[in-house]
């Protein structure tokens, strides 16, 4: 890891990557990993900035979902895997040509594979797997995945990296990102948000392996600073539980190629447990130190 804030890819490949591969993505906006435009632009939409990952105190960390998706949606299919077993795994558009040549397989229903899936108006799911059988739908699991957002900006450095091919600035000169991490998103959106579409996933009667989670490893720890370490863990995945899959990048590659999506952890958990964590955790902090803040905001010893 560098020891200042840097990008670590950009459209796939290191920023400082000049090959072919790695080139003709900043040219044409395109990401590798799902093969569709990127989705890392700025307010104005004027600019693709195509980065998938930043360093941070911790190691190398994901910043963007679509990075995830390596390896034709690998990861999704470890989640087929251990939902369903050895069955096929499909892309909405791959059983729409299949459908009556397939007895039974998995098909995934997200952004890029169909739509997203809906509920009560304003809640999307990331991604549906559904199993079917004859053409019939006879269970499905909810996938999340998630990355972490950053709060400032790298567009100096991003900008830096761009010119290469043209300006010849050394690499020791281009400018440190100034971006952060926002590790708060944690317990303000994304845990809520993932209680909330597992206790509705626990409710269908057509979900017998409740919700999966896919995100960077250096993210769950950030998840577990709120809800413990210790939290109990169940074998077998059902209806009202969470199964967490945790990735991190692979070691630094030759430029010209792509660093690895590695596996790093899998844990299962009762959302009631979860939930309870979350509210009642081993870090909330106490009623004495509640006391202590406000007396220090009004000035009182």
């Amino acid at each position: 890891m560098s020891k200042r804030r840097d990008l670590v890819e950009v459209f796939g490949y290191a920023p400082n990557d000049l090959s072919k591969e790695a080139r003709s993505l900043w040219n044409i906006g395109g990401c590798p990993f799902v093969n569709k435009a990127c989705i890392k632009i700025n307010h104005d939409r004027t600019i693709t900035y195509g980065t998938c990952s930043v360093t941070s105190p911790y190691g190398d960390v994901v910043i963007c979902p679509n990075r995830l998706y390596a390896n034709n949606y690998e990861t999704l299919k470890h989640v087929a895997a251990d939902a369903f077993g050895d069955i096929q795994f499909l892309l909405y558009d791959e059983y729409i040509k299949t459908r009556g040549d397939v007895e039974e397989c998995v098909v995934a229903l997200g952004k890029n594979s169909g739509k997203e899936v809906q509920v009560g108006g304003h809640l999307s799911m990331d991604w549906v797997l559904a199993r079917i059988v004859d053409t019939q739908l006879v269970e499905y699991v909810g996938i999340e995945v998630q990355s972490i957002d950053i709060t400032g900006n790298y567009r100096d450095a991003w900008h830096g990296y761009k010119n290469l091919p043209t300006t010849n600035i050394p690499i020791s000169e281009i400018p440190s990102s100034s971006h952060g991490l926002n590790w708060a998103n944690v317990h303000k959106r994304l845990i809520p948000q993932l209680i909330r579409k597992g206790v509705i996933y626990s409710r269908s009667r057509m979900v017998n392996k409740g919700l999966y989670f896919i995100l960077p490893e250096i993210v769950f720890n950030k998840f577990e600073d709120v809800i413990g370490s210790d939290i109990p863990t169940v074998e077998k995945a059902g209806r009202d539980t969470l199964t967490v899959f945790t990735y991190e990048l692979d070691s630094e590659v030759s430029l010209g190629e792509q660093r690895e999506l590695i596996a790093v952890r899998q844990l299962c958990f009762t959302l009631d447990e979860f939930s309870n964590r979350f509210i009642s955790g081993p870090n909330l902090p106490s009623g004495e130190e509640l006391d202590e803040a406000v007396k220090r905001v009004i000035g009182i010893a």
